[in-house]
């Protein structure tokens, strides 16, 4: 009889301590995956924009609607923390660095004007043309060895990194940037990455009513006063 109870007491501690077991394993388990779900991204937009766009399959980065862009003639965005601006004029899109390749004036700030036959944005901090479909800079000047020299405009070479453009479905795209090829712009671009100095928020304004926008956020910045 004493044999009996003595293996029953024996079982049911064998029980006691297999369920102790059991119930260890799930608050392990359940602290393993608590700790996995906090240590994990906070955040699966890798290229964070203040237009919030989005990496498709292809590579493209998503930057807005085109009818929405064609509505505000320009908008900010950023690609990996890099901002860039598109421009819609005259029936064509245009991207290029925000930041000017001089001295990283804010572009979406500054004016249009047709130069040449050119689309050019000026910067609104020192007045750098730089076109809209080349990234080249413009400058007046003279051949002093012409008899009556007279000032043409001429160009520098390509300053600003322009971003390929492509319309699919009504949606606005960019291709990543080639990082094999280096421009000037490029300097300001990574100063100014990740919400530099001057972020820029979020931006849809038409090309009139952006500028005064702009000023009336940044009063200082349009002016670099």
């Amino acid at each position: 009889m004493g044999t009996r109870q003595g293996s029953g007491d024996r079982h049911r501690e064998e029980e006691a301590m297999l369920d102790l077991i059991i119930l260890s394993l799930h608050f392990f388990i359940c602290f393993l995956i608590s700790i996995a779900i906090w240590c994990g991204p906070k955040d699966m937009d890798l290229h964070s924009s203040s237009t919030g766009t989005e990496t498709e399959p292809d590579g493209l980065i998503f930057i807005g609607k085109e009818e929405d862009i064609k509505k505000s003639q320009r908008i900010t965005a950023k690609i990996n923390g890099r901002e860039i601006v598109v421009f819609y004029h005259e029936g064509k899109f245009h991207a290029l660095d925000s930041r000017c390749y001089h001295e990283g004036g804010p572009l979406y700030c500054g004016e249009i004007e047709d130069i040449n036959g050119q689309a050019c944005i000026v910067c609104p901090w020192h007045k750098f043309k730089i076109t809209l479909e080349t990234g080249e800079g413009l400058y007046e000047g003279i051949n002093p060895l012409e008899s009556s020299p007279t000032p043409k405009w001429q160009s520098k070479g390509v300053k600003q990194r322009i971003h390929t453009v492509i319309i699919d479905s009504g949606n606005v795209y960019v291709s990543p940037p080639d990082f094999s090829v280096s421009f000037d712009s490029d300097y300001f671009a990574d100063k100014y990455k990740n919400g530099g100095e001057l972020a820029m928020g979020k931006q849809r304004h038409s090309e009139a009513a952006g500028v005064v926008m702009a000023r009336q956020q940044n009063p200082g910045e349009c002016t670099n006063e």
